[in-house]
């Protein structure tokens, strides 16, 4: 995709360590001093679950300005069976185009190539004043629960987008996170000695 300025692409493996390191900047102090998802999608790039055809940058003026990736996973149905799904992300815009659009573009070009592929539904854990613009709902509405979560606690967090619409009707059950999401911290810690130092920041909102 070649539009307004921008090119929406794959990501070429000779860039990988270019887009680690916006994804790292991206990310850098936002939900923990630090951060791990430059060693996720490191990571991720070698799980049998990832999704090669949906690993996208975006471009301007050959510099890299945004990422987004995809992985299969499950949602495990109260009927015992298991419903093929995508999980999203990490997804990220470089930090001086924050809050301009390119973001919401290049979500919206990554679902309608998810959905051109075939996949049903992307669950994923995200903020709904932004990814609602997009089309993603509370899964609770969907009857989908967040895995490891007791009964009642808020799962505000997760979302579903249906990609072919009725894919999850009649479902109820538990999503399930792809392992390759869980990373080591001492694993992070030894990968980003890499990259040029950054101070850790405890700062308010911060989750982790």
């Amino acid at each position: 995709m070649n539009k307004n300025g921008f090119t929406i692409r794959l990501e070429r493996k000779e860039e990988y360590r270019e887009v680690e390191e916006l994804v790292r900047e991206s990310f850098w102090n936002v939900y923990m001093p630090g951060c791990s998802e430059h060693y996720v999608i490191h990571v991720l790039r070698n799980d049998p679950a990832f999704v090669k055809e949906l690993d996208f940058v975006m471009e301007q003026g050959g510099r890299l300005i945004g990422q987004n990736m995809f992985m299969r996973t499950v949602i495990e149905s109260d009927d015992g069976r298991e419903i093929p799904v995508l999980t999203m992300g990490p997804i990220c815009i470089a930090n001086d185009l924050k809050r301009q659009g390119y973001g919401k573009k290049l979500l919206d070009y990554s679902l309608e190539q998810a959905e051109a592929m075939g996949f049903g539904a992307v669950l994923f854990e995200g903020n709904i004043l932004f990814y609602g613009n997009s089309g993603f709902r509370y899964s609770s509405e969907f009857g989908i629960r967040y895995h490891d979560l007791p009964e009642g606690a808020d799962q505000s967090f997760f979302l579903c987008r249906e990609l072919k619409e009725g894919y999850l009707k009649g479902i109820t059950g538990v999503y399930q996170t792809p392992k390759g999401y869980y990373v080591d911290a001492a694993e992070v810690e030894e990968f980003d000695k890499d990259f040029p130092s950054k101070e850790k920041l405890k700062l308010p909102g911060q989750i982790f």
